[in-house]
């Protein structure tokens, strides 16, 4: 309303309109008055309606972490932290909830939490979830960390792949470098040092109330509305310098996991990991005994991509591209040894994972639309070629020694039990196993070298 006061105060000023010093009133009802308050009108709305004051509201990214920690939970982390920063919000809320996960992937995503530029804040929700192994690590290396009531944190000593306890020199190894992590990220966060040494060293747990009087995290929230009360006005260090948070009022951007992510996350579990690899190598083994049964193969290929995916041996890009180059492999070898779509079905689900795991960014991503298009496109002309090929096989032959089997033609000297035959307007040396007069009806039952085996035929 204050625009439209603006402009009915100033179309009452006057106007000098130049050399003989005449002057053109703007206060009564004329047509330029109008006109003045239709453009005033029309500005207004473009600024409130199409045109949005240049000031956006506060906002706040809001990201929900369950489960195990993989290499997919470590990319949907690092994008969102991007997109925050790019998109100018407040902070990233981090809601987790995790039994723990790869060490490997925990410590990639602590080191992008202290590199972000936005302040990254963890809140281990709901009621009687918890943030356990690398939920820890996660929770010292972000800026803030609430807590809901009833939960607890602890318990993040390093553990085998199968979920055995650390022993011998090398787990040694593997525990100090642990401990010496998050002692480091206590310090940057001024956190309980002793108590994480404790956390990785003893698996010691604590609750909630226990974590706030220990100095391990910030606060005890219900919701993440007692969150954004708690943070407005805070001044947070971030890598690029302190930012004083405005979040209270803060719209909230809720980004879930995607429908791709969430399948590769499944594949990413360590016990599916490990159960990938154990067939995997099954599959290439049956193959190797016995070349041309092809299904073991195509399983054992895939597995074993996926399954070095989710140890990270291969980063997530890198292995949907050896699945999409496995795809385009079988499709080739389909066309020249037709499998009746073994390799076809096999190329489909190594294109379909390696398509959803080549990239996703905030910035680029391939549309699932596009993916199942692609896969079917494939298997359409795929399927035409393999049935052009069976109809071809099916086929029966007009040319050659082949073609000449079957074929109908009559004797031109007669056959005692050799003489000559017309096929298809050629005169051929023929023999057959009786006496055949000429002009007689005979089949060709054979072809040796340059004489035809005949036999009566009863086509007239």
């Amino acid at each position: 309303m204050k625009v439209y006061g603006f402009a009915f105060d100033f179309i009452r000023f006057n106007v000098d309109i130049g050399k003989d010093g005449h002057r053109i009133s703007m206060q009564g009802d004329t047509f330029m008055k109008r006109l003045f308050k239709i453009l005033l009108s029309a500005v207004w709305v473009w600024l409130m309606v199409v045109n949005p004051v240049s000031a956006r509201a506060a906002f706040v990214d809001i990201i929900t972490v369950e489960g195990s920690i993989t290499p997919v939970k470590l990319k949907y982390i690092s994008d969102h932290i991007d997109m925050a920063v790019r998109d100018g919000a407040e902070c990233l809320i981090i809601r987790m909830d995790t039994p723990g996960g790869l060490l490997q992937s925990t410590f990639e995503i602590d080191k992008k939490i202290l590199a972000a530029a936005v302040p990254v804040i963890v809140y281990i929700s709901p009621s009687g979830g918890r943030a356990a192994s690398a939920g820890v690590f996660i929770s010292y290396a972000a800026h803030r960390v609430y807590m809901a009531p009833s939960t607890n944190i602890g318990s993040a000593t390093p553990v085998t792949m199968g979920g055995q306890d650390s022993s011998g020199v090398m787990m040694e190894k593997v525990t100090n470098d642990a401990v010496a992590h998050i002692k480091g990220l206590a310090d940057r966060r001024q956190r309980n040092a002793e108590w994480a040494e404790k956390a990785v060293r003893e698996r010691v747990n604590i609750t909630d109330k226990e974590a706030l009087e220990l100095g391990v995290i910030d606060g005890i929230a219900g919701s993440l509305d007692n969150i954004l009360a708690a943070l407005d006005g805070q001044a947070i260090d971030t890598a690029e310098g302190r930012k004083i948070l405005d979040t209270d009022g803060a719209d909230l951007r809720f980004r879930p996991l995607s429908l791709r992510y969430k399948i590769l996350d499944k594949i990413a579990d360590p016990n599916i990991a490990y159960l990938l690899m154990i067939l995997g190598f099954y599959g290439i083994f049956f193959e190797l005994r016995s070349p041309g049964a092809v299904f073991p193969g195509i399983f054992g290929a895939i597995s074993l991509v996926l399954a070095f995916f989710a140890m990270q041996v291969l980063s997530i890009n890198v292995a949907g591209l050896l699945l999409i180059v496995l795809a385009i492999l079988f499709w080739i070898l389909e066309a020249f040894t037709p499998t009746f779509g073994l390799l076809t079905t096999g190329g489909v689900v190594a294109f379909i994972i390696g398509s959803m795991m080549l990239y996703e960014t905030p910035e680029v991503k391939v549309s699932m639309g596009l993916i199942i298009s692609l896969a079917v496109c494939t298997v359409l002309f795929l399927a035409v070629g393999l049935a052009l090929s069976l109809r071809t096989r099916m086929t029966r032959a007009t040319t050659g020694e082949q073609g000449l089997i079957g074929a109908v033609g009559t004797v031109v000297k007669t056959l005692n039990p050799e003489g000559q035959v017309s096929v298809r307007g050629e005169v051929w040396k023929a023999a057959s196993s009786g006496k055949i007069q000429k002009g007689e009806r005979v089949r060709v039952t054979g072809v040796e070298g340059l004489i035809l085996r005949v036999q009566k035929s009863s086509d007239m």
